[in-house]
């Protein structure tokens, strides 16, 4: 096969289509990936309506979107350390540093990181090119589906609940913005033991979904008594930790709000609008916090692999619905819509 169907994302226009593109080649410290699964993440959408820009764009302008990919070792490159084989079953981390530089294995940020289908091409293909040590093997038992959105919309919500917050047993969560990223935030804390763990959304199914998905109480955002139903539920501590999953200002001022002493706002949804918080000596007083959050970090793969395959932390409800490839455009407006209230839509080549 010369060439393969791909969703690309052309910035020059600002179109995306699936169209014929040329089989990559593995270069060297490479591998071809056999595409057997694609996510389709919010993220996608920001970069087709201009939300997100590639750092590092393309010479040819156009990038092929997807950062949520599984599949097959399909063919090597020259140079390989890892001793990888063809027919090898893998997920494909989110993206990559400059050669996994000393900083990002200490998980402090770095501007060299660039995110596969955003700033390389990425998962929304027949096959796709990744180097050899963002790949991350797969045990049989754990479907393709499923481990593909373990890069992002699992490992997100991963590491900001068990890294940036380090949240405990027993300690009290809110969760604003139940969607993919929201709904797994749900799961892993309840996963650490979290208690209360409280979901905040204004649409009536995702708060019908947060109960599926582990949260004790579901509320919705403009609810008259919101502050006193919150006080009721944490037995009148406030929260320890809220996460603000939907990247809204309004959003942010209302969780910052609702914090107990020494309680941290968790900035998970991103949004290129300024950050503000109204509360005033309140905030001093009982020593509130505020901390960044973007992404999974390096070992959050590997240790959700294991938790998925090991039975800890079953991912099949997060499936919403398979569809082709050639169909992208169709996912996308199906997001982008929230038509059929999805978690996540998964590409299938």
């Amino acid at each position: 096969m010369d060439t393969m169907l791909a969703g690309r994302f052309h910035l020059d226009s600002g179109k995306f289509l699936v169209e014929e593109v040329p089989v990559p080649v593995p270069g060297p410290g490479e591998v071809l990936i056999e595409v057997k699964a694609a996510g389709v993440c919010l993220s996608d959408l920001h970069l087709i309506d201009g939300t997100l820009v590639p750092l590092y764009p393309d010479a040819s302008n156009a990038v092929t979107i997807g950062h949520e990919v599984s599949g097959v070792i399909h063919a090597l490159g020259t140079g390989l350390k890892r001793g990888l084989t063809v027919g090898t079953r893998v997920t494909l981390e989110a993206g990559q540093s400059c050669e996994q530089c000393a900083d990002c294995a200490r998980r402090r940020p770095c501007a060299e990181v660039r995110t596969r289908g955003i700033d390389y091409d990425g998962g929304w293909a027949q096959y796709a090119i990744a180097r050899e040590d963002t790949l991350v093997p797969i045990p049989d038992e754990l479907p393709f589906d499923q481990a593909a959105i373990i890069p992002d919309a699992v490992s997100t919500s991963y590491a900001a609940v068990v890294d940036t917050a380090g949240v405990r047993p027993a300690q009290a969560v809110g969760v604003w913005g139940v969607g993919g990223v929201g709904a797994h935030s749900l799961r892993i804390a309840r996963l650490v033991g979290a208690a209360p763990i409280i979901a905040v959304d204004p649409l009536p199914n995702a708060r019908e979904r947060a109960r599926a998905f582990g949260a004790d109480v579901a509320l919705d955002p403009a609810a008259v008594d919101f502050a006193e139903q919150i006080r009721v539920a944490t037995a009148g501590r406030g929260l320890d930790f809220a996460f603000d999953c939907a990247g809204v200002p309004a959003v942010r001022e209302q969780a910052a709000a609702m914090l107990g002493r020494h309680g941290a706002l968790i900035l998970v949804g991103i949004t290129p609008k300024p950050l503000t918080i109204s509360e005033g000596l309140t905030f001093n007083y009982l020593g509130k916090q505020v901390r960044g959050h973007y992404g999974g970090f390096p070992e959050s793969v590997p240790e959700l692999v294991r938790l998925a395959a090991g039975g800890r932390l079953d991912l099949a409800p997060s499936i919403t619905d398979h569809i082709p490839l050639a169909d992208a455009a169709e996912a996308i407006r199906r997001l982008e819509h929230k038509i059929g209230n999805p978690i996540r839509l998964i590409l299938v080549p």
